[in-house]
């Protein structure tokens, strides 16, 4: 599964997608994952950009490997549409917020909690 994602799989997340069948993990090359996660607001079209992204699943994929898409939505929704040309699985992951509140120094402190609950097909 190629994992165009800024974070690190959980072990519960890691568990279900091997029910999936995947067996390997392919995290962007560092290079890679900073063009992923540190989209310039101020650029027109994310065409050009995107390119060395749209290249390496091109060079590294085969048809019916998963892709984990999540990040700024512009990226998300041109690699979703890029990777089901190539015949891809494009899937993202759901969560469930758990939000509590606590008093501290007289302030009032939410906290939220995202608990892993599925992975879904784009």
């Amino acid at each position: 599964m190629f994992l165009f994602f800024s974070h690190k799989l959980t072990p519960h997340q890691i568990e279900e997608v091997k029910k999936l069948g995947v067996e390997e993990f392919v995290y962007l090359p560092k290079d890679l994952q900073e063009v992923f996660s540190n989209v310039p607001p101020d650029v027109e079209s994310l065409g050009e950009y995107l390119k060395p992204l749209f290249l390496f699943l091109m060079e590294n994929s085969k048809s019916g490997d998963y892709v984990l898409i999540q990040g700024e939505f512009g990226v998300v929704y041109r690699l979703v549409s890029f990777a089901k040309i190539l015949d891809l699985i494009p899937i993202y992951a759901t969560t469930k917020r758990i939000t509590k509140e606590i008093v501290k120094d007289a302030k009032i402190v939410k906290i939220s909690e995202f608990k892993h609950i599925r992975f879904r097909k784009y």
